[in-house]
């Protein structure tokens, strides 16, 4: 057993990794060598210590220089020669050899590399001039004590060492890590040596180290390098424009040093082609000499990357080449290295162009080589007796550069007899293809390319994303062993959107074929797929859900590979279990990522779920939006035959919620659904977007459904104003996609109908009343955005617009039109019945008549009064314009017969704020004292001595309401109405005293009136809910009892109020006055039927 001289601590920091000692054996029947059994023991005094610890394998070198110094003494190795070297330097070689061999589990290359480093530091710094010298080498120089052990050597020794290892790759890497002075002076001392006495193995190496200069791209993080630039730097005297070493090593091979040396390559070339005697050499010169001037000179400065399938290809047409070639240094090399090399071979790039006179003497080369060996060469090339890689790349060089020769002839700059040269030079390069017969046998491409993509996967090599495309849309290479082992040992890889779905779409195609795959590997491949598509990011899941919807569309992965993702519906319900029983932000991001695994299987049915949820089950509709926001995926447009095209989103939310409410608040969540849907809210960490737009929402939840006789108009109002508000903030003008002026015409059509309201079947009117008021503020609401935004219209297309519309509202009701008035402004005049002029001082330049149906003589107040319900502005200007002599006692008595008249035509037809402005305008009309209401004594037993004239308009009001429903309940109107209408009426009339009620209160408390007398108003508003109680009863009576409801709870009110004032009097004369009252009231109460009410009524009476 041998025993290790070197300690562990020497070990730690060794320049090798391994811990073994070796033994330099070499064999005693080789002529004139000595047998070493343990060398490393008899060089145990060699072991210092040093800033690089020297190691066993370091003896073994040093073993082979001493018995190389002994096969050539007396002379020293720095005397060597080339003719020297077959005889001496064997031991040298032998123990590289042996250091790599027995290192083979390591890391043989990286040793050699270590050594050859050592070798050359020797040659560069042979020794120390001065004791000083020593003393600093030792302290700083990495090489110095492991460099003591060779002996002094020259360059001949480093040379014919590199070549008898067939270390070309390792020399330029050495190289190019030196400064550039003395990469320049060494290349001259290996050209130099390459051109005296060359032989065919000098020509073979030089060949090889002008195609690894020609591949070489450096590497910045090798540490060995960086420290051989460092000594270099330090130590050797350099005219290099760095007076300083760098921080760090660089080598940027294409910007400084490798043109010059390409040109040292070039001359060395031509003096040396007359010893290239072998065909394979030619063929490989010849292909350097293409490959130089194509990628150096004659390609683009940024030329574009082939294809990944080329570069593919290009990989595997190498690789096969080399499989059929055994004389090929890679033949017998694993993969995985054939694939690296072959990479080198295929990826020339350079950054810098040789200089011109250099490029011309290549031309002018490649011309005479050309004339001097394409005979031989094109009859090795039509030989079909195989392919070898040196044929290989001399065709496919020269195609390349003959490519880009005519190329740069069709671009280039170039003087008359340059272009000549180039002319010339590519005329004959494309005869010499031209009488080439060469058809590389593709067969068994196929077989390998699939197993070099899997080679450049696992080992990461360059181009490997791209890689994983190809291997993950292949057909042919799925399901293989090699390609599931492939995806299991690498699926970090394929977390990416187009990868997984890649990946998806080759699953769903092959297992659509008739190919025999086991189900386990397939179940395999899918649940390893949706593993890294459970790993990507929300906004890449979104790619990839994307890409199913448009694949696959609705139905997702689960339409095609339902065998194979079993328990979906067991995971649908139990998410869903969980999501309606954690709504908290907390849990946002664990429910996206339920969902997201949930939606890409069956988008639809995930979906539907979810929009049913957010209906059904209270307070989880903001929850579920925020979840379905983070899928902005989902606004996949579908294709629906005939049918315009439409959002999936909305189709899910259309086909499995619309028109299917069971309560309101289904409907209210519903609105709030569409509400989050369209200006989603932003919760931290999580991405969102609107999966609704105003204008889908309006074309598919909206504008089917604007009529009268349709059930969802309602909500349809109710989604209408609430897009037009979610969207106020909208830079984008989003209504020309929505076609304004229809949409405005169907609101004025919808509008229309109320004006045959109640002589529609109930089955035709499907909205209330009080709906009018919303849809008359999206009318206003929408004519003031189209007005905002004139300036998107060209002023034809406003024109043109505006008069269409004009003509489609002639058809409809004249109310209608007005209330566009604002709209038509300066365009049109406001169209109105012509009896409307006999009592308003209409101005002509503004208004004009029509003759309407159903207004005949004397309607003119009846248009006016529909005039003041419009709207306020409108209302006020009727005012302003109306024709009534206040001084005519008669004029005024008239006028306010015609105006009850009129007020009981209006008030049916009548939407609460349209009432509310009728109101107003009677109160104004009592003020002006343009409309006479005189007291009735029906239900006053004795004129009191009160001061009634604070309530005087309140008791005219009400006094006015009983004469209205007088007028209303009579003979001649009795059949207007249905008893919804009845109840309409009923419900304005309680609005109406309700407020008068109000006001009633309000002056009581206030009491201005009462300043400065000793009494207050307290038997004034006594009387005045004694006589709006009487009214309400009165009109009670002559009503249908069905609707009489909200009048019987007002009568309880005002009975309320009245106890309550009642009780602060407590004088004898207050007491004998409520006496009375009591008697009266219950008088008056004994007529109301039924007899609950009457009971009720009579009870809270006797409590005064």
């Amino acid at each position: 057993m041998e025993t290790s001289l070197v300690s562990n601590s020497q070990r730690s920091t060794c320049l090798c990794p391994r811990p073994q000692v070796l033994g330099l054996k070499i064999s005693a029947t080789m002529p004139g060598f000595l047998c070493f059994e343990n060398f490393s023991l008899t060089l145990s005094w060699l072991l210092c210590a040093g800033p690089l610890n020297i190691c066993e394998e370091m003896t073994i070198l040093h073993g082979g220089f001493l018995l190389a110094e002994q096969l050539f003494h007396p002379k020293a190795l720095v005397q060597l020669t080339k003719s020297d070297w077959e005889h001496v330097g064997q031991p040298i070689v032998e123990a590289l050899r042996e250091i790599s061999s027995a290192t083979a589990h390591s890391q043989p290359f990286a040793w050699k590399k270590k050594a050859l480093i050592i070798i050359w530091a020797k040659v560069l710094l042979p020794s120390p001039v001065t004791p000083s010298d020593t003393e600093t080498r030792w302290q700083e120089d990495v090489f110095f004590s492991v460099g003591n052990m060779i002996p002094t050597i020259n360059h001949t020794v480093l040379f014919e060492l590199l070549k008898s290892l067939e270390a070309s790759g390792l020399f330029i890497q050495l190289l190019m890590a030196l400064p550039t002075t003395i990469c320049r002076s060494e290349l001259q001392h290996f050209l130099e040596h390459m051109t005296i006495d060359t032989s065919s193995k000098d020509v073979a190496f030089f060949l090889n180290v002008w195609w690894e200069m020609m591949k070489h791209k450096g590497n910045q993080q090798d540490p060995l390098l960086s420290q051989f630039r460092m000594m270099a730097y330090k130590y050797l005297p350099s005219s290099d424009e760095f007076s300083h070493p760098p921080k760090r090593f660089k080598s940027d091979p294409d910007v400084g040093p490798t043109m010059p040396l390409l040109a040292m390559l070039l001359n060395g070339l031509k003096q040396m082609q007359k010893r290239i005697l072998c065909l394979g050499m030619k063929c490989c010169a010849l292909a350097n000499l293409a490959d130089m001037l194509s990628v150096f000179a004659l390609m683009e400065d940024d030329p574009q990357e082939v294809s990944a399938t080329m570069y593919l290809d290009k990989l595997a047409t190498v690789i096969s080449v080399w499989n059929s070639d055994t004389q090929n240094p890679y033949h017998q090399h694993a993969l995985a290295e054939k694939v690296k090399e072959a990479e080198r071979d295929i990826s020339l790039t350079s950054l810098a162009k040789l200089p011109s006179e250099t490029v011309f003497m290549g031309f002018e080369l490649m011309h005479n080589l050309l004339q001097e060996w394409g005979s031989e060469l094109q009859a090795m090339l039509n030989n079909n007796q195989g392919t070898n890689y040196d044929s290989y790349r001399l065709y496919d060089s020269l195609t390349s550069f003959c490519q880009n020769l005519n190329l740069y002839l069709d671009t280039a700059s170039v003087s008359k007899e340059e272009r000549q040269v180039i002319s010339e030079l590519a005329e004959h390069v494309r005869d010499f293809l031209k009488k080439t017969n060469r058809a590389l046998n593709n067969k068994g491409l196929e077989d390998i390319t699939a197993s070099i993509a899997m080679a450049i996967i696992e080992q990461k090599m360059d181009r490997h994303m791209e890689m994983c495309y190809i291997f993950a849309s292949e057909k042919k290479w799925a399901f293989s062993d090699e390609w599931v082992a492939c995806l299991v040992n690498n699926r970090s890889l394929f977390r990416e959107p187009d990868l997984v779905l890649s990946l998806l779409e080759m699953v769903i195609d092959v297992i659509a074929t008739d190919r025999v795959i086991p189900q386990s590997q397939i179940k395999q491949v899918i649940d390893l797929t949706l593993e890294c598509y459970a790993d990507l990011s929300l906004p890449d899941k979104n790619k990839v859900l994307s890409g199913v919807l448009h694949c696959w569309g609705r139905k997702g992965l689960l339409d095609r590979l339902s065998v194979y993702l079993e328990g979906f519906q067991e995971d649908l319900n139990m998410t869903f279990n969980q999501l309606t029983q954690s709504t908290s932000e907390q849990g946002l991001a664990k429910a996206v990522a339920s969902v997201g695994r949930l939606v890409i299987q069956h988008p639809e049915i995930t979906i539907k779920k979810m929009c049913s949820m957010a209906v059904v089950n209270l307070g989880t509709h903001r929850f579920l939006a925020q979840i379905l926001t983070a899928f902005p995926a989902l606004r996949f447009t579908e294709e629906q035959g005939p049918n315009p095209p439409t959002t999936f989103m909305v189709s899910c939310l259309r086909e499995t919620v619309w028109t299917k409410f069971s309560t309101p608040k289904e409907e209210k969540q519903f609105l709030e659904l569409v509400s989050c849907l369209m200006t989603p809210v932003k919760p931290q960490g999580i991405p969102v977007a609107a999966l609704l737009q105003p204008d889908e929402v309006l074309k598919e939840f909206v504008l089917p459904f604007l009529m009268l006789d349709v059930e969802e108009v309602g909500l349809s109002l109710k989604l209408f104003i609430q897009t037009l508000e979610a969207s106020a903030d909208l830079e984008e003008y989003w209504l020309h996609t929505c076609s304004p002026f229809p949409l405005l015409f169907s609101l004025c059509r919808l509008l229309d109908s109320f004006s045959r309201y109640w002589q529609l079947p109930q089955e035709k009117r499907c909205l209330s009343l009080d709906s009018k008021d919303l849809l008359i503020h999206i009318l206003e609401l929408l004519c003031e955005i189209v007005l905002a935004n004139t300036e998107t219209f060209s002023p034809d297309t406003w024109v043109k617009s505006l008069s269409w519309l004009h003509r489609k509202l002639e058809q409809l009701d004249w109310t209608v039109g007005l209330r566009l008035k604002n709209f038509f402004e300066g365009h049109f005049k406001c169209d109105v019945p012509s009896t409307l002029f006999e009592i308003c001082k209409l101005p002509g330049a503004q208004w004009t008549s029509q003759a309407h149906a159903g207004y005949g003589p004397g309607t003119g107040l009846l248009a006016w009064m529909e005039c003041c319900s419009i709207s306020s502005s409108v209302s006020e200007q009727m005012l302003s314009l109306l024709v009534v002599d206040v001084g005519n006692p008669e004029e005024v008595r008239l006028f306010s017969k015609g105006f009850l008249v009129a007020l009981v035509q209006v008030m049916p037809w009548c939407s609460p704020q349209e009432w509310q402005y009728l109101q107003h305008l009677t109160r104004k009309l009592l003020e002006k004292e343009l409309l006479h209401v005189p007291y009735s004594l029906e239900y006053i037993q004795f004129v009191p001595l009160l001061n009634l004239k604070p309530f005087a308009q309140e008791l005219q009001l009400s006094i006015l309401s009983l004469r209205a429903f007088q007028f209303l309940c009579s003979q001649s109107c009795s059949n207007w109405l249905p008893m919804d209408g009845w109840s309409h009426v009923v419900k304005l009339l309680c609005s109406s005293l309700t407020r008068v009620l109000d006001v009633v209160r309000s002056i009581q408390s206030v009491s201005p009136w009462a300043q400065g007398q000793e009494g207050d108003l307290t038997q004034e508003t006594l009387f005045v809910y004694t006589q709006m109680f009487c009214h309400i009863l009165h009109i009670m009576a002559m009503l249908p009892q069905e609707v009489c409801e909200p009048l019987y709870v007002l009568a309880l009110e005002i009975l309320t109020c009245y106890e309550t004032l009642s009780k602060t009097n407590s004088s004898s004369s207050s007491l004998l006055h409520k006496t009375d009252e009591r008697h009266f009231l219950k008088s008056i109460a004994k007529n109301i039927s039924p007899e609950e009410r009457r009971q009720t009524l009579l009870q809270k009476i006797n409590n005064f």
